[in-house]
């Protein structure tokens, strides 16, 4: 056997080939990069040799049963020695790769054929060494390294080799001929062989990389008023009647706010006020009352009968279901009395609520991991085991970053083992490292700063940082939530939520939007960065079907936008996002792209997207595009998603935006094989 092999790592020094800076990797291996199935990921390393001999480089892939793919990367960026590939696993579960450097005898013999031969250097020289590289070659199919089959076209060279009467091309023709070459490519000889790995790849359902989620709260959907008798809760079956719209819009996910009971104590009024009145339905995240905890439903909802039957509409639709879990509780939750140490008592013997100076929280008391970590854990895990034998697919969980990080780590890899449909998505507007750790530790998607990024240099140097940590945080674009209208949304009324939507839709494969954002609600409550009568503390029927028959609501562009999201695969891909030029430094130009094997449709598929990213101008500009990047020649034809118009463009087109009716372009390009 003529394979050689040295082992990278802190215990084997820098092996005989050093392997640097592999990717996708996170935290050196300690934690598992991730990918959803069919996903093209890009796999690279920086390896190198000393001098001038040729050397390759191969990835491994290693499936969840352990079967081995090989395949080789290519030198991508010669001066930096960087060697790069992709791959697309199908299969959802634990896999793993590693890379491997060697030194290539072929190559290296070849490239001194190829130079001394035409000018008849060394002939016998170079054509001995040739032979004792077949030779090693021919002696790895009598080891079994090789198959049989590589053999004849390898003693057919070897022979010529060996045949001095013959002219000195003649001689080294079978050699260099391109059946030979292309079976040492496939199938290298490898000296000094130097691996890297194995590194942990976690390939998850496609869900939690792309997705359209709406939220609503389910007690406005379908609430009534009356003066006589005050308000009526809607239920979960006048909510099953809602999904029909939301389904016709294109949504993937309806998300659910918390439909636990709501605590009494300490109970929120309109616009957060401490003197609720009669009627007023508090906060759902405070939760718990005598009718139970975060595994009952508040009883107003309806039953667990009832709940079930929504899923089961929403699965008729296309639809899963996320619920809201909040780990708080309100003063009147059962634990509070049967496991008082799950929460933080003062001094003063009372509990302590949830505070954020200035900001108070009475309605809520925060948990407490310290003092009885094993109950605690079992209690939560065992009642989004309760949700999960229901149907629910998804949890949005609410500040995850208030809780132990390694409570997440166990809980969320007892669920990757158990419950590997389920997603998680954090609601974290924190620190970058908090938030990056979550990611890290099992948590799918994360909301982010998208809500507060607003010009053209903002959005894309976050989706530059984005791409870099998509290994291990998948980001997730809401313009407003049900907790953050920002000024901008305020102030810019139709124009910043149309905006901000087309935006939101075509930077990342997974958006979500809070319902009213169709109805544009953009008043905010004086002092705070929320909506006048905020929804959390009362109910919010709206009146959707006349706001749309009067031409108001926004629900056709979002039906439009997620159409397009659902026909084009590249708009369903966070990676291959690249940036292209504006004279007019307010306007953002990106595209993504994907070639015919990664879109899965058998044709290459090409978005181009140029938005405004202010909503009080408009703009008049040139573009400066890279045709590379958009697989194109110097004039190509682009299709408007938005409008349907057609236009052919090149390089340098110019480009005029419209805040009040043509905000962005959301582009196809026509490739040359659909025209």
């Amino acid at each position: 056997m003529s394979e050689t092999t040295d082992r990278t790592g802190l215990d084997a020094g820098i092996g005989r080939i050093p392997i640097m800076a592999v990717q996708p990797v996170v935290d050196g291996g300690r934690y598992p990069a991730r990918c959803v199935e069919g996903e093209t990921v890009t796999v690279s390393a920086n390896t190198f040799r000393e001098g001038h001999d040729a050397m390759g480089v191969q990835l491994v892939l290693i499936s969840p049963e352990g079967k081995e793919q090989r395949r080789a990367l290519d030198l991508v960026e010669p001066g930096l020695d960087r060697w790069e590939t992709s791959i697309r696993p199908e299969q959802i579960g634990r896999w793993s790769f590693r890379i491997e450097s060697f030194s290539a005898p072929y190559s290296t013999w070849a490239h001194i054929a190829e130079v001394k031969i035409p000018a008849e250097m060394d002939v016998d020289l170079v054509c001995a060494e040739g032979a004792l590289v077949l030779q090693r070659v021919l002696a790895e199919i009598d080891g079994g390294i090789r198959p049989a089959a590589d053999g004849p076209v390898l003693r057919a060279a070897l022979e010529s080799l060996r045949a001095p009467g013959l002219p000195a091309s003649a001689r080294v023709a079978p050699a260099l001929a391109a059946d030979l070459r292309g079976i040492l490519t496939e199938r290298p000889l490898r000296e000094g062989v130097t691996v890297a790995g194995p590194f942990p790849l976690e390939v998850q359902r496609r869900r939690a990389l792309y997705g359209s989620w709406y939220e609503f709260f389910p007690r406005s959907e379908g609430a009534r008023f009356d003066p006589e008798h005050g308000w009526t809760s809607g239920t979960f079956r006048t909510a099953a009647e809602s999904l029909d719209r939301i389904a016709e819009m294109g949504f993937d996910v309806a998300y659910l706010t918390p439909i636990h009971p709501i605590g009494s104590t300490f109970r929120k009024g309109r616009n957060n006020t401490l003197d609720p009145l009669p009627g007023d339905p508090g906060s759902p995240y405070a939760i718990g009352a005598a009718e139970g905890g975060h595994d009952a439903l508040h009883p107003e909802l309806g039953t667990m009968e009832d709940f079930d039957a929504f899923i089961s509409r929403a699965k008729e639709l296309d639809l899963e279901v996320a619920m809201d879990i909040a780990l708080q509780c309100s003063p009147d939750h059962p634990w509070v009395k049967e496991h008082p140490e799950w929460f933080t008592v003062q001094a003063d013997g009372t509990i302590a609520y949830a505070e954020n100076p200035p900001k108070k929280y009475q309605d809520i008391y925060p948990l407490s991991f310290d003092t009885d970590y094993e109950g605690l854990y079992a209690a939560i895990r065992d009642m989004l085991e309760l949700w999960v034998a229901h149907g629910v697919t998804l949890f949005r969980v609410d500040n995850p970053h208030t809780k132990p990080v390694r409570f997440w780590e166990e809980l969320l890899a007892e669920f990757a083992q158990t419950h590997p449909e389920v997603i998680f998505l954090a609601e974290a507007f924190t620190r970058p490292t908090m938030m990056h750790t979550l990611g890290k530790v099992g948590f799918h998607q994360s909301y982010t700063y998208y809500t507060w990024r607003e010009s053209a240099e903002e959005l894309r140097e976050y989706l530059e940082e984005l791409v870099e940590t998509a290994p291990f945080m998948r980001p997730s674009f809401w313009p407003t939530t049900h907790d953050i209208l920002t000024p901008f949304m305020s102030e810019g009324g139709r124009r910043a939520f149309v905006l901000r939507a087309i935006l939101a839709a075509t930077l990342v494969p997974t958006w979500g939007i809070y319902s009213g954002y169709e109805l544009v609600e953009d008043v905010p409550r004086p002092g705070a960065q929320e909506q006048i009568d905020n929804e959390k503390y009362e109910f919010k029927p709206r009146d959707y079907a006349g706001a749309l028959a009067r031409g108001e609501s926004l629900e056709p562009l979002l039906g439009t936008l997620n159409r397009i999201r659902r026909e084009h695969p590249s708009l369903q891909t966070l990676t291959t996002i690249r940036f292209h030029e504006a004279d007019d430094e307010q306007v953002l130009v990106f595209s993504k792209h994907l070639d015919a094997a990664g879109s899965g449709t058998g044709a290459p598929d090409t978005v181009l997207v140029v938005s405004l990213t202010a909503h009080d101008r408009d703009a008049w500009t040139t573009l400066s595009l890279d045709l590379d990047a958009l697989g194109v020649g110097e004039s190509f034809e682009v299709e408007d998603l938005l409008t349907g118009e057609r236009f052919r463009w090149g390089r340098d087109p110019y480009v005029i935006l419209s805040a009040e009716d043509r905000p962005a372009h959301v582009l196809r390009i026509i490739h040359p094989e659909e025209s």
